[in-house]
């Protein structure tokens, strides 16, 4: 599981790495257009916004991967043995819950409502429902991490 893993790691990051590569593109061109050329680039602004949110839920999914998420651990760090395994277990229970239940299921059923409904993007005409497909893609990846933590918690 571990190889597994590791390839995910590098598939997302590498995924992280070039979306922001071309959402700081964008916006660079977005703010050269508007203040050198005086003419405004409407498609890198809705580029730029749709790839913002697709760097926010897989760049969230890598972190909690990566455990470097932002938690509040303080009840946590105060436990040890038992205590602190059955907390850590409950907490990632609730992970994998959140993650099925609101972005799977819930971001999946967004996703296929907007396709149905066939609603596009004002500038680009791009199907909104591929933009939303984040939502559910970043919850698999969370699972993913999560079933790992469950399978191998950590010994610290």
């Amino acid at each position: 599981m571990a190889k597994f893993i590791h390839v995910v790691d590098r598939i997302l990051s590498t995924i992280c790495i070039t979306l922001m590569v071309v959402l700081v593109s964008c916006v660079v061109w977005q703010v050269f257009s508007r203040y050198v050329l005086g003419a405004p680039s409407t498609s890198t602004d809705e580029i730029a916004r749709f790839l913002f949110i697709w760097v926010a839920l897989l760049g969230a999914a890598f972190t909690l991967g990566q455990k470097k998420h932002l938690a509040m651990d303080f009840v946590l760090l105060m436990l040890d043995g038992n205590k602190k395994a059955t907390l850590q277990l409950v907490i990632t229970l609730i992970g994998v819950f959140f993650a099925a239940v609101i972005m799977v299921y819930g971001g999946g059923s967004l996703m296929m409502k907007t396709l149905n409904v066939g609603q596009v993007s004002p500038v680009l005409g791009l199907q909104m429902g591929w933009v939303y497909s984040a939502i559910p893609i970043s919850g698999v990846f969370m699972i993913l991490y999560l079933v790992r933590d469950l399978v191998t918690p950590s010994q610290d």
